[in-house]
């Protein structure tokens, strides 16, 4: 009986993985194209669906390394914290807690939680997993003894330090602001409730009963000798050990395990978690333009809702999704941190949704110049490429300043500062490629051109208190004048403006302070650097107001290197 047993479970798995469907044309097209242009090193898809599991692998674990496969291991990022929802479904499901229960109930009692204004709604444990907890979305005592592993070093004493000194903006449940710190502290409490560490309580909810052999946060042996090395900008870096902040984005995995998780989603695998992962499909609020459950997105498309959660790290980019209705499942696993693969994912949950166009950047060519030759004459080099190629590339801000700390990091000082001179040259008004141009001059020793870069990053963002610290270092004092706007002027800022399609920011005020909100975003206090502009702290960026031939008022948006004008609808 037991060989009779075996070798039905054979045939079982022989038909789950028979009959390998193609990938759309437009799809493996795409792909090529990703490879071809540096963007990643390595993808792999896998799609799971009432035929049973299907993969796709294309590329290497790294440059010029072996071929990745189904069973080739990737930082999943941030599709983590759907674990970490399930954690706490599954808790739910038992009884063990209730998703309104107040965090303050699962930490240490020496932790004083905070609220708005002294008072109003606790935090809850459902307000962690969907984002309306009020917590920002990193907090700002993280050491940086490592900016290539940038929470190694942040334990659950500094996590629980800075909720007590925490001071929320506005009240709980308010508002959709995405909080990486927020789930990190669910996953902690799941640690707690457990009496294990979060990598444990993982292993004993989820991937052993589910069987996900490949998955975990430590790396085994043989999950190391699979690893595909995370890349940025086509060059390896560390992998993120995430301590305290593991619930939000510390798991590793493959395709393959992914889809046994995807597959206990859809329900097309029974398991003993099936109810705790249908609550965490229930959608709790629509605050971020689309609805989210604990941990999911849930989008309309054109062949059902999907649930997805995208995941990125330093050297990965991620996702994770499926549609009930139709009972397909999908995972996108890249081992690059700077080439968004969400698309891929997408178009294939739903063939309604575009593909992006790929086209190489430019910071792939300029790579591969200063590699060859190094970087002398790259700027003559680069104008050349740029006018004998109109419309090939794409020239990304980022992506350049990537580069450039890139070859920081190597101490390819003279490299990082030509990548960041074109940079300076490409996007003039940006206050972030001027500082970052600054910093290798003061590396180098070029003081005085150090001082004018930062004296000019900080003139197109007052906010940059960075630049004021560097030039504090190098003997130069910033006088920074308090800009006052009448309040009848903020007042006629106020309102809604359209900057595409979907995409909106509402500007608000509170008495003399002004405010902007993103479509699906938080909202951050804007700062006036006249009458008619202002920055942002949280972020790069600036918003111009100005009046149309009709008096209608309207905005314009300018960040990395994009000017985006917003046409006011309300």
């Amino acid at each position: 009986m037991k060989i009779i047993k075996t070798l039905f479970f054979l045939l079982l798995c022989t038909a789950a993985f028979a009959q390998k469907k193609e990938l759309p044309e437009d799809v493996v097209a795409s792909i090529k194209s990703r490879i071809e242009f540096g963007l990643i090193p390595s993808i792999v898809i896998g799609v799971v669906d009432k035929d049973g599991m299907h993969f796709y692998s294309f590329g290497t674990k790294t440059v010029g390394g072996e071929p990745v496969d189904e069973h080739s291991i990737y930082e999943i990022g941030s599709i983590s914290k759907t674990f970490t929802a399930t954690l706490l479904a599954d808790n739910i499901v038992k009884g063990k807690m209730k998703v309104d229960d107040p965090i303050s109930k699962y930490l240490p009692a020496s932790v004083k939680v905070p609220t708005y204004k002294g008072g109003g709604p606790p935090i809850t444990l459902g307000n962690l997993s969907d984002h309306t907890s009020s917590l920002l979305r990193m907090p700002t005592n993280m050491p940086e003894s490592d900016p290539t592993d940038p929470a190694a070093d942040y334990t659950p004493e500094l996590m629980y330090a800075f909720l007590s000194s925490y001071v929320l903006p506005r009240e709980v449940g308010s508002e959709y602001e995405y909080s990486n710190f927020a789930v990190g502290v669910l996953g902690q409490i799941q640690a707690l409730a457990a009496g294990t560490s979060y990598e444990e309580a993982l292993t004993s909810v989820i991937t052993s009963p589910l069987k996900m052999k490949e998955t975990a946060i430590t790396l085994s042996p043989k999950m190391k000798e699979n690893l595909a090395v995370g890349h940025s900008m086509g060059m390896p870096v560390n992998n993120w050990d995430l301590n305290a902040m593991q619930g939000a984005g510390g798991i590793r995995s493959s395709a393959h395990d992914m889809l046994l998780y995807l597959s206990a989603n859809l329900g097309l695998t029974k398991s003993q978690l099936s109810k705790a992962m249908e609550l965490t499909h229930t959608p709790r609020h629509d605050k971020a333009g689309r609805q989210i459950g604990l941990g999911w997105f849930i989008a309309k498309g054109s062949l059902g809702d999907i649930y997805a959660h995208g995941g990125g790290t330093g050297g990965y980019i991620t996702f994770a999704g499926f549609v009930k209705e139709t009972g397909r499942g999908v995972v996108v696993l890249t081992n690059s941190g700077s080439s968004n693969s969400d698309d891929i994912g997408l178009h294939l949950l739903d063939p309604q949704s575009p593909l992006q166009e790929v086209k190489p950047d430019y910071s792939y060519a300029i790579r591969q110049m200063i590699d060859k030759d190094g970087p002398a004459g790259l700027m003559e080099k680069y104008k050349t490429l740029k006018a004998e190629n109109p419309g090939k590339y794409n020239l990304d801000e980022d992506a350049m300043n990537t580069l450039g700390y890139a070859y920081l990091r190597q101490e390819k000082v003279e490299a990082a500062k030509a990548v960041f001179g074109i940079n300076v040259m490409e996007f003039p008004n940006s206050s972030n490629a001027y500082d970052s141009y600054g910093e290798a001059l003061m590396i180098q020793g070029q003081k005085e051109e150090a001082i004018m870069n930062y004296q000019k990053s900080l003139e197109l963002n007052p906010a940059n208190l960075n630049a004021v610290a560097m030039l504090a270092k190098m003997g130069v004092e910033v006088k920074q004048e308090e800009i006052i706007v009448e309040e009848g002027m903020l007042q006629s800022y106020t309102g809604v403006y359209e900057l595409a399609p979907g995409f909106t920011i509402t500007v608000t005020r509170d008495g003399s302070r002004l405010f902007a909100q993103a479509t699906g975003q938080g909202q951050f206090e804007i700062f006036p650097k006249s009458n008619t502009e202002f920055y942002l702290k949280a972020v790069e960026a600036k918003v111009v107001f100005a009046s149309d031939a009709e008096g209608v008022i309207n905005m314009t948006l300018l960040q990395g290197g994009m000017v985006m004008p917003g046409r006011r609808v309300k």
